[in-house]
């Protein structure tokens, strides 16, 4: 187990050996870490929480199952999210079409959204969650992703590049696109 005063990366380091050695308790560690992170950019990317549920998971046991594959000397988080990103789209473009994002989901956006103190506001902030939930739903899954990565994850472009394994200059055209057909759904909805 872990002592109390250890940093966290020292406990994920140390949740991984444990892992390694065929310890679980390593992967309970791994899973309370990133399991609501995971499930937010899944959920995002698919628009389903089943869905979303059915990827963690998944990720997550094929990191049980192939955990000894891990590099050490390489940040986890990122390993991780970048297997759930991909996973994601492999099931959102499995899917023969997309749900709708449920508009009742917690989510980052929602508490941005609803910072406002008088009810004007709060219709205001619902309206356009609403609005950008829509716009977001018809993005395609590869500019979803990238929108979850760089705006819901907070990964920086060099970070979304390592995820993508793709140069940095596509990763700068994959955000411009998707933030320009955002921008264009939004001002359609305006209308």
């Amino acid at each position: 187990m872990s002592a109390p005063n250890e940093d966290p990366l020292q406990q994920e380091q140390n949740a991984i050996q444990r892992l390694k050695r065929g310890d679980i308790s390593g992967l309970e560690y791994l899973v309370t870490r990133y399991q609501v992170r995971a499930m937010r950019a899944a959920f995002l990317i698919l628009q389903d929480e089943a869905q979303a549920e059915d990827v963690v998971q998944g990720v997550f046991l094929h990191l049980y199952h192939h955990i000894r594959r891990f590099d050490e000397t390489r940040p986890f988080g990122p390993y991780l999210m970048r297997s759930v990103v991909n996973a994601a789209l492999n099931q959102a473009q499995s899917n023969a079409r997309l749900r709708p994002i449920d508009p009742d989901a917690p989510m980052d956006l929602e508490q941005w959204l609803a910072d406002t103190p008088d009810p004007e506001s709060l219709i205001e902030a619902a309206e356009l969650r609403q609005q950008v939930l829509q716009a977001l739903k018809r993005l395609a899954p590869r500019q979803r992703a990238a929108i979850v990565q760089r705006y819901y994850l907070q990964m920086s472009e060099q970070e979304m590049a390592q995820n993508l394994q793709a140069a940095p200059g596509t990763v700068k055209w994959l955000l411009n696109a998707a933030r320009a057909r955002l921008r264009a759904l939004l001002e359609r909805s305006e209308r």
